[in-house]
C-alpha cells in the first residue's frame, strides 16, 4: 500500500489567527491524502535564525520524501525568491532568505530551484500572504507527485548564512551566544560538546559558565539532579 505524502509546517504565524489553517487547507485541496504535521508556529516573529534551528532540530526526525514547508519571511512581497530544495531524503520548500542555512550545513548533497512555474500559484497573488498563494500550493503539488524539475531551474547563488561559532578569547576561555530561549526557559547556546569536550568527562573539571551577571560553575546532567532553590546550575 503505498504510503501517504508527509507535509510539515514550520511558521512564525502563530496558532491566534487563520492563516495556518487556511494554509493546510490549500494543501489539502491539491493533495486530499496529504498528512500535515506541525512542527512550530511560534517561531518568533521574522526571525530567521530561529526558524533555521526550529527545522534543523527536527526535519531528519521524518520519513524519506516528507516535505517540509518553512514559512518565515521578512521580505515577502519583495524580489526574493521562493525556493524549492532537495537533498537525498527530503524536499523542502521556503523563501531563499537563508531559513534553510542549518539544514544546508548538515545535508552532503543539496539541489536548489528557484520556483518559477507560476501557473502552480494561486491567483492573484498577495502581496503578504505567499504561504497561502505560492508556498503551500508547491507543497501540495509536491505531494501530489509533480516532480521537482517542473517548477522551476536550479540556482548556486542562494542565500545561507553561517551559524554562529565559538571563539576562543585565550586559552582558557572561550565566547558564545545564546541562540534562543525555549519556552521552559532553557538557554540554548551554539557550544557543542566537541567544543568543551572537558565538561562532560566523568570527572569535570573546574569551571565558570557566565551568562551575563549570572555564573554557572556546576553541571547537572538532568532537570531532577538539581538541588531545589538552586539557581545557578547547568544541565548539560
Amino acid at each position: 500500500m503505498a504510503h501517504r505524502p508527509i507535509v510539515t509546517l514550520t511558521t512564525d504565524f502563530g496558532l491566534n489567527d487563520h492563516f495556518v489553517g487556511v494554509m493546510k487547507g490549500v494543501i489539502l485541496t491539491i493533495a486530499p491524502n496529504t498528512e500535515i504535521v506541525d512542527i512550530s508556529h511560534s517561531v518568533q516573529p521574522f526571525d530567521i535564525l530561529d526558524g533555521a534551528l526550529s527545522l534543523a532540530e527536527s526535519y531528519s526526525h521524518f520519513p524519506a520524501r516528507t516535505i517540509h514547508l518553512v514559512v518565515v519571511d521578512p521580505g515577502v512581497g519583495s524580489a526574493r525568491r521562493p525556493i524549492l530544495a532537495t537533498s537525498d531524503g527530503f524536499n523542502f520548500v521556503a523563501p531563499d532568505n537563508g531559513v534553510l542555512s542549518l539544514m544546508y550545513a548538515r545535508e552532503q548533497r543539496v539541489h536548489v530551484r528557484h520556483i518559477t512555474g507560476e501557473h502552480y500559484f494561486r491567483q492573484p497573488i498577495s502581496n503578504t500572504f505567499h504561504g497561502r498563494d505560492i508556498f503551500a500550493p508547491v507543497a501540495g503539488y509536491l505531494a501530489k507527485g509533480v516532480e521537482q524539475e517542473k517548477f522551476g531551474p536550479e540556482i548556486e547563488d542562494f542565500v545561507r548564512f553561517n551559524a554562529p561559532k565559538p571563539k576562543a578569547t585565550d586559552g582558557k576561555t572561550l565566547r558564545g551566544v545564546v541562540l534562543k530561549v525555549d519556552r521552559f526557559g532553557n538557554l540554548i547556546t551554539n557550544f557543542s560538546a566537541q567544543d568543551v569536550p572537558g565538561l562532560l568527562e566523568g570527572k569535570t573539571p573546574g569551571f565558570k559558565i557566565t551568562v551575563g551577571k549570572r555564573e554557572v560553575t556546576t553541571i547537572r546532567t538532568n532537570y531532577a539532579e538539581r538541588h531545589k532553590g538552586s539557581r545557578s546550575d547547568s544541565s548539560a
